[in-house]
């Protein structure tokens, strides 16, 4: 029998299927915390066939200001987290990864109890980058900048990309502790789900330019999980080179150290980024109008 997501008050099985994935947990658990370089785990077929797919049908294009800019060195992308403004399943599979019954599957997987869902979707929501988007190897902000007792855990990402294929790039690469070596590769495939605990040293990234054709997008559902602790480690996001990088390494170091800078002042005045992507705007206009000037002389 086919399920049917309806734009209203859609069950949880019509999104997420519990009744597969439940019972393979003792499995999957196993996987999960063995992996190399850190916990992590890959689902394919992650959500119902008819919720991803209607999903990737309300995915909205990049064509208005309501979209986040994160344009910078160390990435380029585009990011959305008004809930409000997306479109009924897209709202209704991001309340289900949110629900309590999902973050009960999500401690049992990782073993981390007490996790919660961020409803503002903080740096996440829905990701998008075009062609020639990356975003270098990090190790993601470790603690919510709007509360001083949130530490950050667990990242969820499917992916929502029909037809990708692999020689445009944009593999999600997971490096080891030491930034010395590539540990895995994995593909952004339709309706592909990938997990991992985010640790301090959990590098990962898509370093690699996007060379999808004109018009053809990345597409991701981006969500972050935490505990409260009361003895936080508060660290922005850390950028990092890899062994090849060369000159590039540089700019990566310096671009990493401005956003520390943006992140410190986040955390002291509650801004977001939506302020921060206008200023990335700006720049990148004054920036590429100053290349085409030099290149012309």
């Amino acid at each position: 029998m086919t399920i049917t997501l309806h734009a209203t008050q859609p069950t949880s099985e019509a999104i997420f299927s519990y009744q597969r994935w439940i019972p393979q947990l003792p499995r999957l658990k196993e996987i999960y915390r063995n992996n190399l370089p850190f916990p992590h785990i890959v689902l394919d077929h992650s959500l119902s066939e008819d919720a991803a797919e209607n999903a990737l049908k309300e995915f909205p294009q990049v064509d208005s200001e309501t979209w986040i800019h994160y344009i910078h060195v160390n990435e380029r992308k585009f990011g959305k987290t008004d809930l409000s403004s997306f479109e009924p399943t897209l709202q209704a599979v991001i309340q289900e990864l949110n629900s309590e019954r999902f973050l009960h599957f999500l401690s049992e997987l990782s073993g981390i109890k007490g996790l919660f869902a961020d409803p503002t979707l903080e740096g996440g929501g829905l990701h998008q980058s075009r062609r020639g988007g990356f975003l270098n190897i990090h190790a993601d902000f470790t603690a919510h900048p709007h509360h001083r007792d949130w530490q950050r855990r667990i990242n969820v990402l499917v992916y929502l990309n029909r037809d990708w294929k692999s020689n445009w790039g944009g593999h999600l690469e997971l490096w080891d502790k030491c930034m010395k070596k590539k540990v895995r590769k994995i593909a952004p495939f339709f309706n592909r789900c990938v997990i991992f605990n985010t640790d301090a040293d959990a590098f990962h990234g898509h370093p690699q330019p996007l060379t999808c054709p004109e018009g053809v997008t990345r597409k991701s559902i981006a969500l972050y999980y935490f505990t409260k602790e009361s003895n936080l480690f508060v660290r922005s996001t850390e950028y990092k080179a890899r062994p090849n990088d060369g000159v590039k390494s540089v700019f990566i170091f310096f671009d990493k150290w401005v956003l520390r800078i943006y992140d410190h002042v986040k955390r002291r005045t509650g801004i977001n980024d939506r302020l921060a992507s206008k200023m990335l705007s700006i720049l990148h206009r004054i920036k590429t109008k100053a290349a085409s000037f030099f290149k012309q002389k």
